[in-house]
């Protein structure tokens, strides 16, 4: 294969962003180099199956790739990720898609490396999906998006099984690294220039690596180098008061906080399986608000899940105004084929899905411009991540409370800590200007 160069297509959470970063890490340390997908020797297809319409997505953008491989037929096809650990879609792909040269699971992304040497050198199809992991790897390359801010996994899969949700079938039970593993990389990145870490668990309040969660944290908190710690994401029902402590206590740990509670109605919460209901989680919300005052909160939440009534829904809506969350993902609820939800018979049609979603969404965003109008005439500390995606001659960065913040600069400032006056407080954003 003489074109040594790769593109990474990657759909879905901050879980698969770093497993691209991993892929990246990977094919540079093989030789290969960052190229557009046009000019790209290979491409990997990073898949979810949790967002709306996963599979659409996917096959869209596969299906775009057929006339370049037969056009180019040493240009590589990989496909990984979450999809792949279903076998409908790999059967799919096998019988539809025959000229895709790799397909490899979550559980097996540490062979990727032998997985593309064989497909380079015996020039043959390579399918490796295994259903259980081989444990939690350690020492993976990663090819980091930002030279100052890295996501750390501290956990991988998940035991909850939410009735909704396909991650528990395609990541896996849960398993926790070791604490010195994590502090270890921690450490080896902020010898690198990293400021700001990212733990990663698909519940990171489950930790379960020798201590828990928050004392994980007060560890992290320890590394020279590293100015502001996140983390994602919180179930509910196991976050501690412990962790509350450590968060209102540290400089480090960001006064920011994502906290899915998906519905508002303590039936519907039922059903999904959440162990906690309306009450409990506004008591939380209660606890963590009279630890750190200033703290954001951000959600996940369902819309026209099996079974929700009108009555259900204007619960969420509650919840909404109740809370008053900086910001929110909200989903239309779709079928993941495997998850018990799927067989539920209460289906709800699309028309009043569509309907709750807007009113939600109208909800949401009001709220969120309400409270960013408060920053206006702050001063927030922010860390410039680059070039503004909107607007280039301006730049962004986030906020402690992680708001984006975008504003007027003659020089790059990217990695750098400024204060920043805000000026205007927006739906989405803030914009401001340098002090």
């Amino acid at each position: 294969m003489e074109n040594k160069t790769y593109h990474i297509t990657t759909f879905g959470c901050q879980m698969n962003e770093h497993d691209s970063e991993i892929i990246a890490g990977f094919l540079e340390n093989m030789g290969y180099q960052p190229a557009e997908l046009e000019n790209a020797g290979i491409e990997v297809i990073n898949t979810c199956s949790v967002r709306e319409n996963a599979d659409k997505h996917f096959f869209g953008t596969l299906g775009q790739l057929k006339h370049r491989k037969e056009d180019d037929p040493d240009f590589l096809v990989a496909v990984c990720g979450c999809m792949m650990q279903q076998k409908r879609i790999v059967d799919e792909i096998n019988s539809k898609y025959p000229w895709v040269d790799i397909i490899f699971g979550t559980n097996n992304l540490y062979r990727f490396p032998h997985l593309l040497n064989d497909a380079v050198s015996k020039h043959d199809r390579e399918r490796e999906v295994w259903d259980e992991a081989d444990g939690v790897k350690e020492g993976l390359p990663s090819l980091r998006k930002f030279k100052h801010k890295a996501f750390v996994n501290i956990t991988y899969g998940c035991n909850n099984f939410c009735t909704y949700c396909i991650v528990p079938y395609t990541r896996g039970r849960e398993r926790s690294r070791k604490p010195e593993d994590i502090i270890a990389e921690c450490e080896r990145l902020a010898r690198d220039g990293v400021e700001e870490v990212t733990l990663l668990g698909q519940n990171v309040n489950s930790y379960a690596g020798g201590m828990d969660f928050a004392g994980l944290l007060r560890e992290v908190e320890k590394v020279d180098g590293i100015e502001r710690i996140r983390f994602m994401t919180s179930n509910p029902k196991d976050l501690s008061d412990r962790l509350i402590e450590a968060i209102a206590d540290s400089d480090k740990i960001c006064n920011n906080i994502h906290l899915p509670f998906q519905a508002g109605s303590d039936d519907v919460i039922r059903r999904m399986n959440r162990h906690y209901t309306h009450a409990s989680y506004l008591d939380l919300v209660g606890r963590i608000r009279a630890a750190v005052p200033d703290i954001t909160m951000s959600t996940d939440i369902i819309v026209g899940f099996p079974g929700e009534t009108e009555e259900d829904f204007q619960r969420t809506l509650d919840m909404v105004e109740e809370v008053r969350y900086d910001s929110a993902f909200t989903f239309l609820y779709s079928v993941r084929p495997g998850t018990p939800a799927a067989d539920f018979e209460d289906q709800i049609p699309e028309d009043v899905k569509h309907d709750r979603f807007d009113r939600l969404v109208e909800a949401v965003n009001r709220i969120s411009a309400e409270k960013n109008k408060l920053y206006e005439g702050r001063i927030e500390r922010i860390l410039v991540d680059g070039a503004s995606k909107r607007e280039p001659s301006a730049q962004s960065g986030r906020t402690d409370g992680f708001k984006l913040v975008n504003f007027k600069s003659d020089c790059d400032l990217t990695g750098r800590f400024v204060d920043v006056r805000i000026t205007k407080g927006k739906t989405f954003s803030l914009e401001g200007e340098l002090v």
